[in-house]
């Protein structure tokens, strides 16, 4: 089998012969071009399994040839050299297709890192193999789910970071797990961190790692998140909450590549597919002075928008029969009736998914375990705000009256026995925790009759058995030792 071939396009003859040895020396075969016009002659007559262009050439620009690459139907990666800080002219290239960048003057190990995972780009995929081309987790038929899927297939592609924006809820990281999934990195780690989780004064030795005994506690060399995931992805969720001394930091490992562990005299490379998310406006973060621009333009390389629920209920039938399979066996999923799917797509979901997800998980519990009916959804009446949370609107005076929303009940054991306790001369301070004190009380009696038979105690209470495990693990009612 022949040797991968790279185009190398650059008029400095130092840095191609610099450029070819290093090449040959890992195993490869190499032409050179040194203007435009000899770079697209050559990609007309051979194959190759990677490009690498300077920015600057005597008769153009670099970025010309990046788009006629990216545009072309062969799918060969092609890489930019840029001069050294031009971080302008990165971003450019990136956005145009290209699939990394190096920075004057060139690090042979970064060289080497960005050429073999070029390499793997530029496999052709083998559809039937499940691990190589796993199903797209997010999940749907509209038309603004397949336009994401079709923008996330060609994210996959490159090593440009991502910026993952979109109501809480949306999934943002199963939109990140999926570009890492269709990837050539896909057989390698993918570590998510929650920026905002993370105490400050413990951020850079969760970032980078650290060194045994380099403070109270470090008992052993221990890894940060970027080791971790070198060779795969890295999603920095709710990055919009990191502390600006921590994005300085941010920005240097990014730049450079390379991080240092905390109590470690030497940097390490690393190379790490970046993605971030948030729900909040980065933008607006940065003229706030709570982000700092020159980590935002790193970062927010391309955008990918999620669409909120409500603006594709069509695809909510797949999704809840996708939920009620993933939280019941197969076998004892129940059906959302057509009354009750109708009242899921009527509803706003400010919550989106993750809502939706929490309501079917409660009407699962609520159902009968055959079907699920509208009561059992217990759905609130409210509009999202512009901030995404339930909110519940008061009429003003020049509105019509709204409709009378229908009254939720308890099941016919529970709410009589709430309702017998619920005097108008006593009420309690909190109804919900009130419920959960009669619902513990009756359950409890139950149980005791019948010696902790879970089976006839349900019996009792005319509910299923799957419903009283449901309440009695809400509830933490244990059987006793």
């Amino acid at each position: 089998m022949p040797s991968p071939r790279i185009l190398v396009v650059d008029d400095e003859a130092d840095l191609r012969e610099l450029l070819e040895i290093t090449f040959i020396r890992m195993g490869l075969d190499v032409d050179s071009a040194e203007t435009l016009h000899q770079a697209r002659l050559a990609l007309a007559t051979r194959e190759y399994a990677m490009v690498l262009t300077d920015m600057r050439l005597p008769d153009g620009l670099g970025i010309e040839l990046v788009r006629e690459v990216a545009a072309g139907a062969r799918n060969i990666p092609i890489a930019v050299i840029t001069a050294y800080g031009s971080a302008d002219n990165a971003v450019v290239a990136l956005k145009a297709g290209a699939f990394d960048y190096l920075s004057k003057p060139v690090r042979l190990e970064q060289l080497r890192q960005m050429v073999h995972s070029a390499l793997r780009i530029g496999v052709p995929p083998v559809a039937e193999d499940p691990v190589r081309q796993p199903a797209l987790r997010l999940q749907g038929n509209s038309s603004a789910i397949r336009m994401m899927q079709a923008q996330i297939v060609r994210l996959a592609r490159s090593m440009a970071p991502v910026a993952i924006t979109g109501e809480s809820g949306t999934g943002k990281e199963l939109a990140a797990r999926d570009i890492h999934a269709q990837s050539p990195r896909a057989d390698q780690a993918f570590v998510a961190v929650n920026c905002g989780a993370i105490p400050e004064n413990l951020m850079e030795a969760e970032f980078f790692g650290y060194r045994k005994g380099s403070f109270t506690g470090a008992h052993e060399d221990r890894e940060g998140f970027f080791q971790a995931a070198n060779g795969g992805t890295l999603l920095l969720d709710e990055v919009a909450d990191l502390p600006l001394a921590m994005q300085v930091k941010l920005l240097r490992a990014i730049q450079e590549r390379r991080v240092r562990r905390i109590g470690a005299t030497q940097e390490e490379p690393v190379d790490v597919r970046l993605i971030s998310a948030t729900h909040q406006n980065l933008a607006a973060c940065v003229e706030q002075g709570r982000f700092r621009q020159d980590l935002y333009y790193r970062l927010n390389v391309i955008e990918l928008s999620l669409p909120p629920l409500r603006e594709r209920k069509e695809d909510i039938a797949l999704l809840s029969e996708t939920i009620l399979l993933r939280l019941a066996a197969p076998a004892a999923a129940p059906i959302l009736t057509p009354a009750a799917l109708d009242a899921l797509r009527d509803y706003p979901f400010p919550g989106n998914v993750r809502e939706l997800e929490n309501v079917l998980e409660r009407a699962l519990a609520f159902s009968n375990g055959e079907r699920i009916d509208p009561i059992d959804l217990a759905l609130k009446p409210g509009l999202p705000d512009a901030d995404g949370p339930l909110a519940i609107r008061e009429p003003s005076a020049d509105s019509p009256p709204a409709a009378a929303e229908p009254f939720r009940v308890a099941p016919p054991s529970l709410h009589a026995s709430a309702a017998a306790a619920n005097t108008p001369e006593h009420l309690p301070c909190s109804l919900p925790g009130h419920l959960d004190d009669v619902e513990r009380e009756l359950i409890l009696r139950a149980l005791a009759k019948t010696n902790f038979n879970r089976t006839q105690a349900a019996e009792l209470l005319g509910i299923s058995f799957r419903q009283l495990r449901y309440r009695m693990q809400r509830l933490s009612i244990h059987e006793p030792d």
